[in-house]
């Protein structure tokens, strides 16, 4: 039963978006990138560090970092100068390729129906000074009541806006593609609507409502 995307829109006070693969197709961006900043190591540890990006998607690329460092590559702990150098390396390989990407069906125009109604966040893995350039040069920042990212938790992000603004949990929908953002979701009692590109394992618990695209939330 869709309870989710047959709620009246006025249902809602507020909506509360991941980016990557919610708002723009730019998972395998993502990926790629991955792989092009571990293959010196051997194309072993690059395809273990994509599996491992994909299958803990929504989570901070910093926390990769040091799962690669530690379980990968079995290399001390990484320093701050080191995770300042992978940090730098993976922007300059994905920044502009996510500046550039497609829209996930459906996104731009659920943004341009509600922007007007209620407010809207943005809640990522991705570092917030990146994402807030990339929101921008997106032409997507007047949607956005707030554009929040890593290092904080994604949890965090959430329990942040819900404290901050005078909204009910219960009338609180996240839009999310990754587990941790269902999580995240789950532990500040809000509603969650799960994202699951077509042909793409649903990581999903089978209680959780899912759409192929954002086009349902537009009808």
């Amino acid at each position: 039963m869709n309870i989710i995307t047959t709620r009246p829109a006025d249902y809602w006070q507020a909506i509360i978006f991941d980016f990557d693969g919610v708002i723009v197709e730019s998972g395998d961006i993502k990926a790629q990138a991955f792989a092009d900043l571990y293959r010196h190591h051997g194309e072993t540890i690059a395809e273990a560090a994509v599996a491992y990006h994909r299958a803990n998607g929504g989570m901070s690329r910093y926390l990769k970092f040091h799962y690669f460092q530690q379980n990968l590559l079995n290399y001390p702990p990484l320093t701050q100068e080191e995770e300042q150098e992978l940090d730098q390396r993976f922007s300059e390989l994905v920044m502009n390729a996510v500046i550039a990407c497609q829209s996930v069906a459906g996104a731009e125009a659920l943004l341009h129906r509600m922007a007007d109604q209620i407010p809207l966040f943005v809640a990522s893995g991705t570092p917030e000074n990146e994402l807030r350039a990339i929101v921008e040069r997106r032409s997507l920042s007047h949607y956005f009541t707030g554009v929040h990212g890593s290092p904080r938790l994604k949890e965090v992000l959430i329990a942040e806006i819900l404290s901050t603004h005078p909204l009910a949990p219960e009338r609180v929908l996240m839009i999310g593609d990754a587990l941790v953002d269902y999580e995240s979701a789950h532990q500040n009692g809000i509603a969650f609507l799960g994202r699951v590109r077509p042909g793409d394992d649903n990581p999903f618990p089978e209680s959780v409502e899912i759409v192929p695209d954002l086009c349902p939330l537009t009808l």
